[in-house]
């Protein structure tokens, strides 16, 4: 499964089990055979789908070239399969993405297609219109997962609407679509980060669908809370793992059709994504609106939220002490185990970044502190290691601020491989450029060149030209700079830079 910035955020990648489509026989019999021109349908279907090379005729059927050749095909070995088996391909064709088996039995099965036989009829159908695909991430259960090719739902959504089912099915993969943005938010919660994370990331056609109002069976506004919800149980995906800009734009789609007024919790996640796309005065009204709907809905945990993302925004624009009082405030209002949202240990992380340059012995405390507040709580949830990874830069501060540079540059390595992990492109920046004043202290300036390099290039592709990082790192790399120009050899670091922005973090995080 590919993940970052370099390698851009995606969902999983997608492999099919025997092979791809028309290069070699798939092994579960039937349907597709190999580069002979072989055949789709049933076992002995002689019809005929090409996958390769242009085509005479063909149309873009979401956003894949489809040629009249295939839909015909299609068309065929449709008619030869029995009413259930119909019924199923029709709905199957809500699905945007893969899905596995519970997945057609919750948006599926109906009086028509009973629950008890609709799996059995999946099994039949599935040599004639789906394709085994491989898309299981690490310590997910090996289920069978299925993938509908573009011309058999072309088919089936085209019978589907005919029949004037279609309102009804988008309706329930809507609902099943809020069910799975709210597990990926509680595993997300419960330390399960990554997987959290993958989860989302597979299944984010369908859930990108599902947050289009637009797409909607009734009434925009009547659907446009289910698109806010999903947008806001996906939190995490959009402000740790390098979708901001996506999840802005989700977002604000969603609201602008909402009837009513937003949650508190909506307006949390705005703010914050208007933080982290580096405008944190589009964030100041948003923060007291969320305020005021927190107090008129009674949303208590909403409190500590909005709490931590005015330390945030503090921290951002360089008001380390105001930071710090809303860190300490945060913690006061969440509770032991916050069900959403940042945790404790995030407070704790900020509170010491937020002291580490002007109160280092502070900073340590609170960073002892979340040690013990985090194994208070070890047997309720997991490790969060985008907290962990923050932490580890207030550690490298620390570090350094003691003259230990070799401790200093493990907690700033081990914070860039972390947030290259998560996906967390400001994470990723801050923690190079600190490592890159380590290795201007160390005498390594080659090494800091590359890395300052890498840095500008990961900005450059993530954020929009007018983003200005923190004031915290704005801070760090202004320090390098200087440093370097004092130094001999102009032309040397140069050349420096740029290979270090033609290599990219992945890979100098994986030497430095």
């Amino acid at each position: 499964m590919r993940m970052g910035f370099e390698d851009p955020p995606g969902t999983a990648e997608r492999t099919f089990r025997g092979g791809r489509p028309g290069e070699e026989r798939m092994p579960w019999g039937g349907g597709l055979v190999a580069e002979d021109g072989s055949s789709w349908g049933g076992p002995v279907s002689e019809e005929r789908l090409s996958w390769g090379g242009p085509v005479a005729d063909e149309r873009l059927l979401w956003g894949e070239p489809v040629s009249a050749d295939q839909l015909a095909a299609a068309e065929r070995a449709y008619a030869r399969c029995g009413p259930a088996e119909r019924l199923l391909w029709e709905r199957l064709s809500v699905f945007e993405g893969t899905f596995g088996r519970d997945a057609v039995h919750e948006v599926c099965a109906s009086w028509t297609l009973p629950p008890g036989t609709v799996l059995a009829v999946l099994d039949r159908l599935v040599p004639i219109a789906l394709l085994l695909v491989d898309d299981l991430f690490a310590g997910e259960d090996d289920v069978p997962r299925y993938w509908m090719p573009h011309p058999m739902r072309a088919v089936g959504a085209r019978r589907l609407t005919a029949r004037g089912d279609r309102p009804d099915l988008v309706l329930r993969h809507r609902r099943w679509c809020v069910t799975l943005a709210r597990r990926a938010a509680d595993w997300w919660q419960s330390g399960r980060q990554l997987d959290a994370r993958d989860l989302a990331l597979r299944e984010l056609p369908d859930l990108a669908a599902a947050m289009d109002p637009t797409t909607a069976p009734f009434a925009r506004d009547d659907e446009a809370g289910t698109s806010v919800e999903i947008a806001v149980s996906l939190w995490f995906l959009w402000v740790v793992c390098g979708r901001v800009a996506e999840g802005r734009t989700r977002l604000r789609h969603a609201l602008a059709l909402l009837d009513g007024e937003p949650t508190a919790r909506a307006l949390w996640l705005a703010a914050f994504l208007e933080l982290e796309s580096g405008r944190p005065e589009e964030a100041d009204p948003l923060l007291v609106r969320a305020w005021a709907a927190a107090v008129r809905d009674g949303d208590g945990g909403a409190l500590g939220l909005l709490a931590h993302l005015r330390g945030s925004t503090a921290f951002y624009q360089g008001r380390t002490r105001a930071a710090a009082d809303e860190y300490r405030e945060a913690l006061a209002l969440m509770g032991e185990y916050p069900e959403f949202g940042p945790t404790r240990h995030a407070c704790w992380a900020g509170l010491a970044l937020a002291l580490c340059r002007t109160d280092p012995e502070a900073a340590q405390e609170a960073l002892d502190q979340a040690e013990l507040d985090r194994e208070s709580r070890w047997t309720w949830v997991g490790r969060d290691l985008y907290a962990e990874a923050w932490s580890s830069i207030a550690r490298a501060e620390l570090a350094a601020w003691d003259g230990d540079l070799e401790r200093a540059s493990e907690h700033a390595r081990w914070a860039l491989r972390e947030h290259l992990r998560m996906g967390s492109a400001a994470g990723a920046a801050g923690a190079a450029e600190l490592l890159a004043q380590i290795r201007v202290s160390a005498g390594r300036r080659d090494a800091a060149a590359h890395l300052l390099g890498a840095v500008d290039l990961l900005r450059g592709s993530v954020f929009d030209v007018s983003y200005r990082p923190a004031e915290f790192c704005v801070a760090t790399r202004a320090r390098s700079e200087r440093a370097l120009r004092l130094l001999p050899g102009g032309r040397e670091l140069r050349s420096a830079y740029e290979e270090g922005a033609r290599r990219g973090l992945f890979a100098l995080a994986g030497e430095a």
